[in-house]
């Protein structure tokens, strides 16, 4: 028999089918990803750099959500903001990999392209340089925790008897279904209001 016309292998499938475990697992093995695709371990490793390499894949994978077009907008806040939503939308999209992602260093060129256009509109805007990291780590820690409480039951707090807490009870009655939004409204404001504060007053934190 002749070698497949198609390759059975390259990085965009290990990514994906690495992102498919995490959505429905939780995680991910380098042997359960070669064992989904039909081939060996090591043939995964001839592609990639161990399982860091693996999980800079399943970055890429989901950053495709990402549009980076929003940084194009101006003032700089209303291209923060718009790109604050369609982080969220990315992430929120695969909150099991949020976690993974959160904790391993970010290689992706594209994303770091995105970051590198984050820290040149901050400090353009008229941001310390020493305020850029803690602001951009600010809006990560708001956007990635916001989008994995999308992924969260809408009733959170389950009062059995309502009159242990009658004022938390009726305050969940009347959010409605749109509580995840809201809070993200909310969070985003103040976080974006505290911001302008700071560039106003110099732009050192």
């Amino acid at each position: 028999m002749g070698r497949p016309r198609k390759a059975l292998l390259d990085r965009t499938r290990i990514g994906a089918t690495a992102l498919q475990l995490i959505d429905e697992k939780g995680d991910f093995t380098v042997p359960e990803v070669a064992r989904r695709l039909g081939v060996q371990t090591a043939s995964v490793y001839h592609h990639v750099d161990g399982r860091a390499g693996v999980v800079e894949l399943i970055r890429d994978r989901v950053v495709d959500r990402l549009d980076p077009s929003t940084l194009d907008l101006r003032p700089w806040d209303a291209a923060l903001e718009a790109w604050a939503r369609t982080y969220r939308a990315a992430f929120a999209a695969h909150p099991r990999a949020i976690s993974l992602l959160m904790t391993s260093p970010v290689r992706v060129p594209r994303v770091i392209g995105q970051y590198e256009r984050v820290a040149g509109l901050l400090v353009d805007a008229g941001f310390a340089e020493d305020a850029v990291m803690p602001v951009i780590t600010g809006l990560d820690n708001l956007v990635l925790g916001s989008a994995l409480d999308l992924s969260a039951p809408e009733v959170m707090w389950i009062v059995e008897d309502e009159s242990a807490a009658p004022r938390l009870a009726a305050a969940q009655r009347a959010t409605g279904p749109a509580r995840a939004d809201r809070a993200f409204d909310l969070t985003l404001a103040g976080f974006l209001a505290y911001c302008r504060e700071v560039r106003q007053a110099g732009g050192a934190l």
